[in-house]
This record gives structure tokens, sequence and C-alpha cells, in this order.
């Protein structure tokens, strides 16, 4: 079984890239979707969150308030750094714990992880390779302003707090240059299905 560890900034079209690559025969991790599950009531990250940043992040509904959570770490580095110490080795170990889920069952032959910090978490061990999806600046901030409502200057504020496109090529042994239509993206990942799948 290949472990594909899928990376991009944002706006870059990580989404779609593992959607396609889903409708090809992987089976997608999220790692987002995890990082919500691991602080969910119950869970050991929900008492860490909240011992560290107090009851005013639970929201009426009994869950962590990512909309108060969100604010308050992305304004204070120190902040993000205690979250992050919190919630990534939770992530990490529930992706463990799923890619070794996929291999005993033997029922695919990839999985992909699509993490945006797969790198800059220390994942890379996770992974078999590290694909990464690429756009242009422009096409970024359009895709942002359509799809999210996103300002230029928030786009590039966003976009200035990640790994840089060069750092994330420099580790990458893929590199999905996303220039073109999503059938452009799916024709290119196609193509590296059928290089890289085990048969």
């Amino acid at each position: 079984m290949l472990v594909i560890g899928l990376v991009g900034g944002i706006g870059s079209g990580k989404s779609v890239a593992s959607a396609i690559l889903a409708e090809l025969g992987a089976a997608v991790l999220n790692a987002d979707l995890v990082g919500h599950e691991v602080y969910e009531p119950g869970k050991p990250g929900f008492d860490a969150i909240v011992a560290e940043f107090g009851g005013d992040v639970v929201g009426a509904d009994g869950r962590i308030d990512r909309k108060t959570l969100g604010p308050m770490v992305f304004a204070d580095g120190a902040k993000l750094e205690r979250l992050n110490a919190i919630v990534h080795p939770l992530i990490r170990a529930e992706l463990e714990r799923r890619i070794a889920q996929a291999r005993a069952a033997g029922e695919v032959r990839v999985v992909v992880v699509e993490a945006a910090i797969l790198l800059e978490a220390g994942w890379r061990s996770l992974v078999d390779q590290v694909w990464v999806i690429s756009a242009r600046r422009d096409d970024v901030v359009e895709r942002l302003a359509a799809q999210r409502g996103m300002g230029a200057s928030e786009t590039d504020a966003r976009i200035a707090k990640q790994m840089t496109d060069a750092e994330r090529r420099s580790a990458a042994d893929v590199v999905i240059e996303n220039l073109g239509t999503i059938d452009d993206l799916r024709a290119r990942l196609a193509g590296l299905w059928q290089a890289v799948v085990p048969r």
C-alpha cells in the first residue's frame, strides 16, 4: 500500500485534488477533519484545550467553538504554538491508527493524507511520498475570493503564515502545477496514478 501526503498552500487546490484521487480509488484521510474530531467532547483534546484556553472556547452546543478559538490563537503566535502542541500529536496518532487500519484491511492500494501542515508538523515519516499542489498567487486570490469571500490582503496574510511554496517544493517527491482547469488537474493526477500506484 502506498501512502501519499498531499500538501499545498491555502487555495492551491488540495481538496479538489484529493477528491479526484478518491475517484481514482484512493482512501483519503483529511487531517483537518481528523483535527476537529480529536477535540470533540469526551476526547482528550477537548479537556486539554479547555484547560489551556478556558471555558469561553466552549460553545452553546458543548463543543469547542472554532470561531472563538481561531481568532484567539491566530492573533497570538504563542497561543497558536500551545494549541498545536496539544492537537498535532493527537492528529498524528489518529492518522497513524487509520493508516494501519487501511493496511491491515488490505482493501485499498493508496491512502492519501491531505494535510496542509504535514511538513511543518513533522509528519513526513507517516507517508511514502509527498505530493505538492502548487498554484499561482493570482489564481489563489481569485479562488478564495469566489469560495470564501476573502480579500487579497487577507489571503496574502494567510499565505505569509504558511510554509513557502519553495520550501514545500524542496520536500516534494512530486510537484503538481495547478495552473489550468479541473480537467487539466484530473489528467495530471490520472497520469501520476497510472505511473506510481502499485498494481
